[in-house]
């Protein structure tokens, strides 16, 4: 396998990865997203290691290009999903410290 076949495979895996990720999104399973997520930036830490050099040639670039616009593409249907989740989870959050403030003052004021 050459080197320019071996970082397209990479691309494929990372664009596989993003797939993957998308459909746990759509699925809320968000345990199984970060999973993923993780994989995904080993990958990525992986494909920067490899440089493809300056000859890399025309049928290499629109395969790299194509891999890139669907990872692109996945990443912001993901973004669909995942975002108002973690709007729901700062509301969340926020909801709970203010509680937890509103519990120390009354400690506070009544001696406890």
């Amino acid at each position: 396998m050459s080197k320019h076949e071996h970082i397209l495979d990479i691309y494929g895996s990372i664009s596989t990865k993003t797939g993957e990720m998308l459909d746990a999104a759509k699925k809320s399973d968000w345990d199984r997203l970060v999973a993923l997520e993780q994989d995904c930036r080993a990958l990525i830490e992986t494909l920067k290691r490899s440089d493809a050099g300056a000859d890399a040639g025309a049928r290499f670039v629109q395969r790299k290009i194509a891999f890139i616009r669907k990872v692109l593409a996945d990443d912001v249907e993901i973004r669909k999903f995942t975002e108002p989740w973690m709007t729901q989870l700062e509301a969340y959050l926020g909801s709970a410290r203010q509680e937890h403030r509103l519990q120390r003052a009354y400690e506070t004021d009544h001696g406890g």
